[in-house]
């Protein structure tokens, strides 16, 4: 066990309209003095995270949070102290956001730090950013929608085709080539899955691929989607896929094996009611909620979702919802 001071803090990544980022700069007489983060502060005794954000960002920045989303739980360690910071979005705000503790504030574009394994995070006006700060960044780069190919047969492939770049045109920007019991021989799947996957790139989106189909295609994608037994056999190899890793979760045996490998992000379900799995209890939004906040990621909410259900899914902790159907239209 560690010695250190351990401490829970509620961040905002307060996003306005046009995408940019609010960054505030610690001030003198603080630690980490000129280094920039995330507005936000300690959450005191009885307040939830919620609570503890939209006090901290009055205090700070003279604003009254109204659009919270609850995002992702990550704990860093810094030399002196073990911090658990409680990572929330906002994107709706009273008030107009001015330095209360004499702390400069920047808008950036996240797309615009720099992110480097090696540094800290670098602003686009060359200051350093928090080393917690660099997880988040790289989780704000993925998208709220993740859709899940559904071609089923070889003679749908040219529908699945056209399908998929309506959607590729609307905006979509990540795709999982999933193709659960394919009636054709492996030439034809693979076909499938190439052109996929060179439609994927013609539009900048990511297409991973998801490990029920041959590993040797795997380094062809852009990164794996893990069905949750092959990520246990995967972690017993100790050896991780290139690229994007998504790893599906159900329970948290499953999302302690994503955390264990560092995945990207998790896939979680089924939150609702589906189809195509009658016999099974969906999680429920609060059992999604609570599994969630403990997997250290993005969660992507699978099962029953759809446009529909986006907003839903984010205000219980979703970075964004995957489906087998249109996830940019509603139903």
């Amino acid at each position: 066990m560690s010695e250190k001071p351990y401490i829970r803090v509620a961040a905002g990544l307060i996003l306005d309209q046009r995408g940019r980022l609010l960054l505030g700069q610690r001030p003198d007489g603080k630690a980490w003095p000129g280094w920039w983060e995330f507005p936000g502060g300690k959450i005191e005794a009885g307040e939830t995270v919620q609570q503890a954000l939209v006090r901290e960002l009055d205090e700070e920045l003279g604003i009254r949070a109204t659009h919270v989303y609850p995002w992702v739980v990550h704990v860093h360690e810094y030399p002196k102290t073990i911090v658990e910071l409680a990572f929330c979005q906002v994107t709706a705000w009273e008030g107009e956001p001015h330095g209360r503790e004499n702390q400069a504030l920047d808008w950036v574009d996240p797309w615009a730090v720099r992110l480097d394994e090696s540094e800290h995070p670098i602003a686009p006006g060359g200051g350093s950013l928090l080393p917690a700060a660099a997880p988040p960044l790289r989780w704000l780069r993925l998208p709220i929608h993740y859709r899940i190919s559904h071609i089923g047969a070889p003679d749908r492939l040219d529908d699945w085709l056209s399908e998929l770049r309506q959607e590729l045109m609307h905006g979509l920007k990540l795709v999982q080539f999933r193709e659960a019991s394919w009636p054709g021989d492996e030439p034809s799947l693979r076909q499938a899955f190439e052109a996929t996957l060179a439609l994927c790139r013609q539009h900048d989106a990511r297409c991973l691929i998801n490990s029920r189909h041959p590993h040797a295609w795997w380094s062809l994608a852009d990164g794996v989607q893990l069905r949750a037994a092959d990520a246990r056999e995967i972690l017993r190899q100790d050896t991780r896929p290139p690229g994007w890793l998504g790893i599906s979760a159900h329970d948290e045996e499953e999302i302690a094996c994503a955390r264990q490998l560092q995945a990207d992000f998790v896939v979680l379900g089924h939150a609702l009611p589906t189809p195509s799995h009658p016999q099974d209890p969906p999680l429920g939004w609060e059992r999604f909620q609570t599994l969630a906040l403990g997997a250290g990621r993005p969660v992507f909410a699978i099962g029953g979702q759809s446009a529909a259900t986006l907003e839903t899914a984010r205000l219980h902790g979703a970075h964004g919802i995957a489906a087998q159907r249109g996830v940019l239209i509603a139903h």
